[in-house]
């Protein structure tokens, strides 16, 4: 797909059914993101690792929104998020800084999404650049949010690479 014209969105998907879907986006050419963690499951005769969804019930997918319906038409796609019947695009940056997280092959697990707490950048390690909130009184565990899902990712951090961000109000 062209990524000129492009923006990511949130597909709320049918439960259990994202990989499904992230699979059948890639066939028909869609760019799809699909973050997944490691769990440990115990059943009563085995303990496995299984990969979950970051954000169960959801695929995030880049295309252009004048041209929704053929992904509309995928069974397993409920609806795009978005305002009513408008889809509302993903902002880049928070897509950016998860698929660094998922690059970097650091732990990361799903959290309530927060809106107090203070705003830190990471400024060293494989994180370096991004942005998140700050959620624990030790300094190691950052916050990654996408906004639109109101749904965010844990992720741990070295202490020393966390500085707050300052937030400049024009008067």
């Amino acid at each position: 797909m062209n990524g000129q014209e492009t923006a990511w969105f949130a597909l709320a998907v049918v439960p259990r059914k994202e990989k499904v879907t992230a699979q059948t986006l890639r066939m028909r050419e869609y760019e799809d993101f699909l973050p997944l963690y490691s769990v440990r499951r115990k059943w009563s005769d085995r303990i496995q690792t299984v990969e979950l969804p970051l954000f169960p019930g959801y695929v995030f997918c880049r295309f252009d929104p004048k041209v929704r319906l053929p992904i509309l038409k995928i069974p397993t796609v409920m609806s795009i998020v978005g305002m009513g019947k408008q889809p509302e695009p993903i902002p880049h940056l928070e897509i950016a800084a998860l698929q660094t997280v998922c690059k970097a092959g650091i732990h990361a697990i799903p959290c309530p999404f927060l809106v107090t707490g203070a705003k830190v950048r990471i400024n060293d390690g494989p994180l370096s650049g991004i942005e998140g909130i700050l959620v624990e009184a030790k300094q190691t565990r950052l916050i990654l949010s996408i906004s639109l899902l109101q749904r965010s990712v844990a992720v741990e951090v070295d202490r020393a690479w966390i500085a707050p961000v300052r937030i400049y109000r024009e008067f």
